[in-house]
């Protein structure tokens, strides 16, 4: 899903993007909007001035102004739609892989769901289960700090939560290890995994 060369074009995109709305941002507020460490934030910005995207002027006080170069542009333009297409694709194939698990719980008579783990994809299994006679009631996340999500309570141990029929892996940083984590807790049979997971 979210291959190496996917997360490098989303951190080009990101910082094309920064230096389009502020052409005299300093390195350090760009690493820190992308979340990036400085030195690899430098790296980008070199690697988008080799590549003609970014355009550097000297400023006052030793400091620097960006531009987008036409190229640039071109580039941020074709980065979002590609972004913008793959994020669809995402969204229509977690849609499906929720509804082929929500079928299997209907199947089984499982009404109320929990899920695990806050993410894009558990947001679209919340909206997705409101077509079906089934009830979200809540959502598993140890990490957070977050007591709702996708307006449902959040619970950071199962002890807190409801009572539930299945819980649904929605976690999508380290779906494996997490399900390995919750099948401890959990019976293996009332677990079920979205086929856009690919675990199964």
């Amino acid at each position: 899903m979210n291959t190496k060369s996917d997360r490098e074009e989303q951190l080009v995109l990101e910082l094309l993007d920064a230096v389009g709305k502020q052409s005299n941002v300093s390195q350090r507020h760009l690493a820190s909007n992308m979340g990036i460490a400085l030195g690899l934030a430098n790296s980008y910005l070199k690697r988008c001035i080799r590549k003609g995207f970014i355009k550097i002027s000297e400023a006052p006080a030793n400091r620097y102004i960006y531009y987008l170069t036409p190229k640039g542009f071109t580039e941020k333009s074709r980065l979002t739609a590609k972004y913008l297409s793959s994020s669809f694709a995402f969204y229509r194939k977690a849609g499906d892989s929720c509804v082929d698990v929500f079928l299997r719980c209907e199947s089984q008579a499982w009404r109320r769901i929990l899920l695990y783990g806050i993410s894009d994809l558990a947001e679209i299994a919340t909206l997705r289960s409101q077509e079906r006679d089934l009830r979200i009631i809540g959502i598993l996340d140890p990490h957070t700090e977050r007591n709702r999500f996708a307006d449902v309570p959040v619970w950071h141990s199962l002890s807190q939560a409801e009572p539930f029929d299945v819980c649904v892996l929605t976690e999508l940083n380290a779906p494996l290890l997490s399900y390995e984590q919750l099948i401890k807790q959990v019976d293996k049979e009332r677990v079920l995994i979205p086929g856009i997971l690919r675990l199964e």
